[in-house]
């Protein structure tokens, strides 16, 4: 990952989803009543105009992208397409992007997990997020071996270049593990503390053979082409 010359990953717009889930969360629901699988949910109409957003903030860029590489999840392609359009910047999928797989966790809530798997619930809290994997799912740990594995590729495919992605939460956090190389401790307070807002850019430049933050969880493109706001929106970017 060295080679590349910038890295940046932008989290997809608010999807259908995203406002389900919020909704059962703060509902005391156990059960996310989401009727596509996981890949099939779309955008909303706030997640729209959130991607047109990040389409102002590509275009203001002194320099564009080389490629941009996508999650191949409905909700993060059609962020895509809109942040890109007219763009020129070419767009591959890519299925290393993919959301964290939840396996037997999926369409739970917190309270849901407790009330349901309570034998899942105590594992988890034992194990911790990094290396608790769901039966049939995925952990943490899982989801780095695969990003990794891309991050090698396209170092070694745009040695020296800029590579844009449009991907998820989770693959946030991680892309930020592996470019700072920070420990399971650094991750997990920054993932305690920070919420990844919809469509919210985060970047990296090479400086000294290693790659060094601009920006992280950064929204201020949203609030300057008065896209929606939405909850995870209201987070302040982390300085860095």
């Amino acid at each position: 990952m060295e080679q590349l010359r910038w890295l940046a990953v932008v989290r997809h717009g608010l999807s259908t989803g995203n406002a389900l889930a919020e909704a059962a969360e703060t509902g005391g629901c156990e059960v996310i009543d989401i009727p596509e699988r996981d890949a099939d949910v779309p955008l909303s109409d706030t997640g729209r105009e959130q991607a047109r957003a990040v389409g102002k903030w590509l275009a203001d860029l002194d320099e564009r992208p080389e490629v941009a590489v996508v999650s191949p999840y409905l909700r993060a392609r059609q962020t895509a397409e809109i942040a890109l359009d007219g763009s020129g910047v070419p767009m591959v999928v890519d299925e290393r992007l993919r959301d964290r797989e939840l396996g037997i966790l999926d369409l739970l809530t917190g309270r849901g997990v407790q009330n349901r798997l309570p034998d899942e619930f105590a594992r988890r809290a034992r194990l911790g997020k990094f290396y608790y994997r769901p039966p049939g799912g995925e952990s943490w740990a899982d989801v780095l071996l695969r990003l990794r594995a891309l991050l090698r590729e396209l170092a070694e495919d745009h040695p020296g270049g800029r590579v844009l992605l449009f991907a998820h939460e989770a693959i946030v956090l991680m892309v930020r593990y592996l470019a700072e190389r920070l420990s399971e401790a650094e991750l997990m307070r920054i993932a305690h503390d920070t919420t990844v807002a919809n469509c919210s850019i985060s970047t990296w430049r090479r400086q000294d053979a290693t790659l060094r933050a601009d920006l992280f969880n950064d929204v201020g493109h949203l609030h300057a082409e008065g896209a929606p706001p939405t909850r995870q929106e209201d987070v302040d970017a982390e300085p860095v």
